[in-house]
Formats: structure tokens, sequence, C-alpha cells
């Protein structure tokens, strides 16, 4: 895996209170903290700060008014990725930020006819796979299609995986505590490509007659030591972009 990046002072207190906007505890048109009183808190200087703000503002998550009062942003158009909302879950045992809701979701068993995800999860082309699929939402409205590739082996110590809507837990923990197995996750992959009919209709989607629409796809694999486990691909509607919760 991938050796991460060492985190510099600034990306820390920028990681620091962009946790706070995901997990909902500061809210959009909430009072950031001033800059002053952030250098004093964490004893670090003010060009620091002031840089993990700029790092802040950049990404959309809070803004400054009329007035130099620095608030968190509205984010109808930032959504999570797939790696952030692990360390959601990680921190707070919640999957989902504030206003987001999950809906359409599928469970079913299939055949693996995509090449890649075969590879991905070291099995044959058409080998049966557990599938689910939801679809994201903010504040009511559709923003990514997320869509889980479970390897068989996965089904005899975790059958709520193949179980219809939502889980109370994640699988995983599930699998680690059964089998005493750990999971962990390869680098999140971006790719783009062209949206299939069926992401269309779940992201609401209604393009011109024979029109091509392109989306980005995030790509996350997850291996125990027996190998891949699960294949993780979110689509996201076109115009939106990204917030990982960790800078790269």
């Amino acid at each position: 895996m991938a050796k991460p990046a060492k985190k510099t002072p600034y990306t820390e207190i920028a990681t620091r209170y962009r946790q706070l906007i995901e997990d909902g505890t500061l809210r959009p048109g909430d009072p950031m903290p001033s800059m002053r009183e952030v250098q004093e808190k964490l004893e670090s200087s003010m060009a620091t700060v002031n840089r993990a703000y700029r790092l802040l503002k950049d990404e959309g998550l809070i803004y400054t008014q009329p007035g130099a009062r620095t608030v968190v942003a509205e984010r109808p158009r930032v959504v999570s990725t797939g790696a952030a909302r692990l360390r959601r879950y990680s921190r707070t045992g919640k999957y989902l930020g504030p206003g987001e809701t999950t809906s359409n979701h599928e469970v079913a068993l299939r055949s693996c006819a995509d090449p890649e995800i075969a590879d991905a999860l070291g099995i044959e082309l058409h080998d049966e796979v557990g599938l689910r699929r939801r679809v994201h939402r903010q504040d009511g409205k559709p923003r990514s299609v997320g869509l889980s590739v479970i390897h068989p082996r996965a089904w005899g110590p975790v059958p709520e995986v193949l179980q219809e809507g939502p889980s109370e837990r994640f699988w995983q923990e599930h699998y680690t505590e059964r089998t005493g197995k750990e999971i962990t996750r390869s680098p999140e992959r971006r790719t783009a490509r062209l949206a299939t009919s069926i992401e269309l209709e779940l992201l609401e989607i209604v393009p011109p007659p024979h029109a091509a629409v392109p989306v980005l796809t995030l790509i996350n694999v997850f291996h125990d030591e027996d190998g891949p486990i699960e294949y993780w691909e979110d689509v996201y509607a076109p115009g939106l972009w990204q917030v990982e919760g960790e800078p790269s």
C-alpha cells in the first residue's frame, strides 16, 4: 500500500476542522472560531492557521462574510468520498453526514460480467458475486450511486451481506469479529467514464437524446489475508466535487 504523506501543521489544523464539519459538529452557517482563537488553542503560528483556513476555503467548506466573520458554508454540491465516509464511521459510528440519506437499496446475486471488477476481486469472469447498490442523497437530491461487489467467501461468515435494505452495522465489522481476519483498504482511485442507463435513472438525470453523460468514479478495493474481498465504486452526478477528509 502507498505510504501516506507526512502531515504538516497547517494540514493537521485543516483536518481537525474538516472532520468537525463532516461529522456535523459544525453545521452550515455556524461561525468558525477566529484564527486568533485557533492560534492560542493549538499553540500555532498565525501564518499556519491562516494557511489552514485558506485550504478549507479552497475546498468550499468555509467562507468569509462581510465584516470578516468566517462561517461554515452550505455544501449542496460537495459530497464525501468513500474513504471519507469510512473515516467518519470509524470516528463517530455514523456512515452518513449531515443532511445525507440513502435510497434505492438493491441487494442481489449476480454473475460478474465486468472484467475490471473480476480482476480486482481475483475471480473468474461470470463468477457469482454479491451486489449491493444504493443512492446517496444530500437534502433529498441524488448525489452519487454506490456499488459494493462482495466476494463469495464473505457470504458464509456474514450472511447479512445478502439481506435486503440498509445494514445497521458495516458488514466488514461482523467479518472481522467472526473470522479474526482484519480487512484493509487499498488507496482510493479516481477515473472518468460514461454513465450507464441505470446510473442516469438513479441520479435522476434526463440527458438529450443520444447524448453521453461523463461521470467521475471513485474506486476502493478491500483485502484480508486471503486476498481481495470487496470492490467499491461510487459514481457522482455531474457538477459535483468531492472532499476526501484528508489532504493528499
